[in-house]
C-alpha cells in the first residue's frame, strides 16, 4: 500500500483518534514490562491545544499523528525504506513534505490526510506502519497483539477498547491477568480515555 492508497484507507479524524486511543489503553494493559515502551501510545495533553497518536516499534520505525484544532498531520518513518533519510544523505524524499500547511510546520519539521507529490510511493513502507490504524477493526489489532505479546486475547475484551467503553477489572485481567485497573488509572487519564 503507497501512502496515496494509506489516505483513502484511513478512518475520519474522530474514527482515527477513537482508534488511536483503544491501541494504547490495550497496549497498556497488556506490555507490563516497565523496560519497554508501548508500541502504540496517545498523549492526550501533547500541548495545550493539540493531542499525538504515536507507535514505535523498537526498531526505529514509528509514526506520529498530530491533532490539533486545524487538522490532522501524520508522518511515518521506515528506517529500512529506500526512501529513509538514512539511505539518502540524510534528506528527505523528493515531495514528501511539499504542500504540507504552514500551520503544521512545527510538527513536519519534527523528527489531514494529503501528501506531497512524492515519487515512488511504492516503496514508501505505509503498508505496514499504518496497518493497525488504517484497518481499524478490533480483529486487527487481535492479530497484531497475538503475535507482537504472544498471548491469545478475548476479542470482546479488544473489542470493548475499540468503543471506548470505560475499562473494568474484568476487561483489564481478561486482557492481562497481571495488570489492575486502579495500577493503570493515571496513564489511562494521560491517554484520554473514557473513565467510569
Amino acid at each position: 500500500m503507497s501512502v496515496y492508497e494509506l489516505i483513502q484507507r484511513l478512518p475520519d479524524v474522530a474514527g482515527l483518534r477513537r482508534v488511536s486511543r483503544a491501541l494504547a489503553v490495550l497496549d497498556l494493559v497488556l506490555n507490563d514490562d516497565e523496560d519497554m515502551l508501548n508500541f502504540f501510545s496517545f498523549d492526550a495533553r501533547w500541548s495545550e491545544t493539540e493531542e499525538a497518536a504515536l507507535m514505535r516499534d523498537g526498531s526505529g520505525n514509528e509514526y506520529s499523528i498530530v491533532f490539533s484544532p486545524d487538522g490532522v498531520f501524520a508522518y511515518g518513518f521506515d528506517h529500512e525504506s529506500p526512501m529513509s533519510p538514512w539511505v539518502n544523505g540524510q534528506r528527505s524524499w523528493p515531495g514528501l513534505l511539499d504542500g504540507v500547511p504552514e500551520v503544521f510546520h512545527s510538527a513536519r519539521d519534527e523528527p489531514a490526510w494529503r501528501c506531497g507529490p512524492v515519487e515512488d510511493v511504492a516503496r514508501d513502507g505505509a503498508d505496514w506502519l499504518f496497518e493497525v490504524i488504517a484497518d481499524g477493526r478490533p480483529e486487527a489489532y487481535l492479530t497484531f497483539a497475538e503475535d507482537y505479546y504472544e498471548v491469545a486475547l478475548d476479542l470482546d475484551a479488544v473489542r470493548h477498547a475499540y468503543a471506548l467503553m470505560p475499562l473494568t477489572e474484568y476487561v483489564v485481567t481478561s486482557l492481562n491477568p497481571r495488570r489492575r485497573l486502579t495500577d493503570l488509572a493515571e496513564r489511562i487519564a494521560e491517554i484520554g480515555y473514557p473513565r467510569s
